[in-house]
């Protein structure tokens, strides 16, 4: 069996058909949620691209890997889905963005040079790379944010869009009624169309490069195909710019109470540029139409993908997961972005379809255990026939619930979010080390934890749903903070470091020392079986001392 991983960045939970959004029709999405089986409460490891993307491919939680931000490197000898996979026979190849940063400096320690086939596994998160594209093509007074080649703009150029740059001057900006760039950055373009074809686009232009890695391979391959949109800039080409309009742009999900003597994190971010610009309505009366927009496109063009999967036969023996690395607030909360752990940002969709008959009782079902994006990871090496080594992946098989089962099962998720490098840790005076965050969520209950002294943050979702008062700003729901600080504590004394060796190694090494002849501490050697003492015993073949 293959592995179709496809993310797309910034997608939230209820922004689909089968999520019940009242307005955006999301027939593709539905197919493959018909054929297989949507996780209806899925939380990823930290809600910020870079960190979320590593916990996706490694398995673990963010403090375990250490890339707990963008730009932070994962490290090198971090095991990653290339690694787990590639034990199994089953190449992992990368199709679109990581946002992964390689550890330079480890690997020049290491003599690791990114031209070798390691090396370069190394740099690229442990993936083969078909085609490497991160989308974010951004230009300043300083240079490029990315300042590796872009296979997308290199396209653009081909396709004859006249510019060094097309990927900001066409394919994310539209034109105003002067004739000018109408950019992609600025909100007030939102309902413009993108100067581009709409085939030229960046979402069809790696579907394309989806399918002609999937007609070449040969070998049993896991895909990770991963969409920059509907990521930011919120531009989309025709007819998709079109499609929705302010009518269909629902009211915010916030409430005066939550901004009423607000948790200092959560007042600091209430207050930054993005969440400012998220709080007028005329941002989100264009910005959110075009944010659908790119979600219906992504729509079509999974179709593209599922049509030509069926067309090849492919359907019958590759699983298909979607998902994405984190949400958008879109305004909800008084937020823009993503970063805090209200649900719009830290809570995905997650479909997974698993082609093998096994898994025929559960098709077109949903399951609302509590999911963690690192739980793929041991997902997929299971499917790809492999036992999960649980000492370095700290996720869990989700196929037991895919075969209809009802497994042991986690209490509660945790998710992680790093500051240091932001605005608000600066606003707020907090240290590098201590501009941390931490969420444990049973459920019902959401405890926010933060170091640096602050005090925690408590929501209550079945007696409040949108999540707007803080149940922490009292004392009297202490018993459940308590209560949740335990499965933090519970989970923070993890074995997240002992990645050599395996409980089923550590099983085999007991006892092996004294077969090998270390017998210390006995009296007389009757404390252990004669044959472990034989090579010591019987007469001395020669005497050299006098009693």
């Amino acid at each position: 069996m293959n592995i179709l991983f496809v993310m797309y960045d910034q997608l939230r939970f209820d922004y689909l058909g089968c999520a019940g959004h009242p307005h955006l029709e999301t027939p593709n999405f539905d197919r493959v949620a018909g054929m297989g089986v949507r996780f209806t409460s899925a939380y990823v490891q930290s809600p910020i691209c870079g960190a979320s993307r590593m916990c996706y491919y490694t398995g673990r939680y963010a403090s375990s890997h250490g890339a707990q931000w963008n730009g932070f490197p994962l490290r090198v000898g971090e095991m990653t889905l290339g690694d787990h996979l590639r034990k199994l026979g089953m190449g992992c190849w990368l199709i679109g963005k990581t946002h992964m940063k390689a550890d330079a400096e480890g690997m020049a320690r290491l003599g690791l040079s990114p031209d070798s086939v390691i090396g370069a596994r190394q740099a690229e998160c442990g993936f083969d790379v078909w085609i490497r594209d991160d989308g974010l093509w951004a230009e300043g007074p300083d240079g490029f944010y990315d300042e590796r080649r872009s296979p997308y703009n290199e396209y653009l150029k081909a396709r004859g869009y006249p510019s060094e740059n097309p990927w900001a001057d066409f394919a994310n900006a539209g034109v105003d009624e002067a004739g000018n760039i109408a950019s992609g950055w600025m909100f007030v373009n939102a309902d413009k169309p993108a100067n581009i074809r709409e085939e030229d686009s960046e979402t069809p232009w790696l579907t394309r490069r989806a399918i002609e890695f999937i007609d070449q391979a040969q070998e049993r391959w896991c895909a990770h195909v991963s969409y920059i949109k509907p990521h930011w800039p919120y531009i989309v080409p025709a007819p998709y710019h079109a499609m929705f309009g302010p009518n269909h742009v629902p009211q915010p999900v916030r409430h005066a109470v939550e901004r009423e003597d607000p948790h200092p994190i959560y007042g600091a971010y209430m207050e930054n540029r993005i969440a400012q610009a998220f709080q007028r309505e005329e941002v989100r009366a264009k910005v959110i139409p075009a944010y659908m927009g790119l979600i219906k496109q992504c729509d079509d063009q999974l179709g593209v993908l599922l049509d030509h999967l069926e067309a090849t036969g492919r359907m019958r023996d590759t699983m298909i997961v979607l998902t994405s690395d984190h949400g958008d607030y879109l305004g909800d909360h008084w937020l823009g972005e993503k970063e805090l752990f209200h649900e719009p940002s830290v809570k995905v969709p997650m479909i997974v379809y698993d082609p093998r008959p096994e898994a025929d009782a559960t098709r077109g079902t949903t399951c609302d255990a509590l999911v963690e994006s690192i739980d793929l990871a041991a997902t997929f090496v299971e499917a790809a026939g492999g036992k999960v080594p649980d000492h370095i992946i700290e996720g869990r098989s989700l196929l037991p619930w895919l075969r209809g089962e009802r497994p042991e099962w986690r209490d509660f998720v945790i998710s992680e979010y790093d500051y240091s490098a932001t605005g608000q840790a600066v606003k707020l005076g907090v240290e590098p080390r201590d501009a941390r965050l931490f969420m444990v969520f049973d459920g019902r209950f959401k405890l926010i934890h933060a170091e640096g002294g602050f005090r925690p943050m408590l929501f209550d979702l079945e007696n409040d749903p949108q999540e707007f008062y803080d149940l922490a700003k009292g004392d009297a729901h202490q018993a459940e903070i308590d209560r949740l600080y335990g499965y933090l504590a519970q989970w923070g004394r993890r074995l997240a470091q002992r990645l050599t060796k395996s409980e089923d190694d550590i099983k085999a090494m007991r006892g092996r020392s004294m077969r090998r002849g270390i017998l210390p501490f006995l009296v007389d050697g009757s404390e252990v079986d004669e044959e472990l003492v034989a090579r010591y015993r019987g007469l001395a073949s020669a005497k050299f001392v006098d009693r």
